[in-house]
């Protein structure tokens, strides 16, 4: 699933007239650079969920045919955050564990659709280091590789990426509308469900135009 209904407020008049998955870098849409890694990466179906200007995303995207994928669209006519979104797409994503990839973010990690979830594990996150902007992190590592609550001390806490796998289940005891992930999360760390990859590599919250035009510029660095 990816995660494509935010607005992107911090953008300014970028998002004014176009919806946040849909800014270029590199030449082209970031949803589509998730697309196109996706199909490498041998993915074949995709929900994407939809709210601001969500038709120019479905434009843009279609059935997914030019990509080699069957997407799917789970539409909000209000945003309902992340957790309602995934919960609102759950008939769409089907009984299997599944990855979940904020349309807004770049990173050089790879997703594969074989990856299974640790045993006893409802989530698995994505946890990468600290950047300047969020330098508390969110959640902690614990010897066992579930997640905790941060110590508070920004050496041991890590930042959570945007990306991950799910299971169904994580979502069960909650109700459909406007929620957001972090309480979901939160709860599956208290009953130790859910668990953590660190990632080393390149990753950009593309959260501001100066992180979107520092993106644009490291991509077009890597092909020069």
């Amino acid at each position: 699933m990816l995660l494509a209904a935010g607005r992107g407020e911090r953008m300014g008049s970028l998002t004014e007239h176009c919806p946040k998955p849909m800014l270029e870098v590199a030449g082209h849409p970031l949803i589509v650079h998730h697309l196109r890694k996706l199909r490498t990466m041998g993915f074949r179906e995709v929900v994407i969920n939809t709210s601001y200007l969500g038709d120019q995303i479905q434009a843009c995207c279609g059935t997914g045919s030019a990509f080699g994928l069957d997407i799917a669209y789970s539409p909000e006519p209000e945003r309902l955050e992340t957790a309602g979104g995934i919960i609102n797409a759950l008939p769409l994503l089907g009984s299997d564990p599944f990855w979940v990839i904020n349309a807004d973010v770049w990173c050089d990690y790879q997703p594969f659709p074989w990856v299974r979830l640790p045993p006893g594990a409802l989530a698995s996150l994505i946890m990468v280091d600290n950047p300047p902007h969020h330098p508390s992190g969110d959640f902690a590592f614990t010897p066992s590789g579930r997640l905790a609550d941060k110590t508070g001390d920004a050496d041991f806490a890590f930042t959570y990426a945007g990306i991950g796998v799910y299971s169904p289940a994580l979502f069960e005891a909650w109700e459909s509308g406007v929620l957001p992930l972090r309480p979901v999360l939160e709860q599956g760390i208290r009953q130790g469900l859910v668990f953590g990859e660190r990632f080393r590599g390149y990753w950009c919250d593309v959260g501001t135009p100066e992180r979107l035009a520092s993106l644009d510029k490291m991509l077009a660095g890597r092909v020069s």
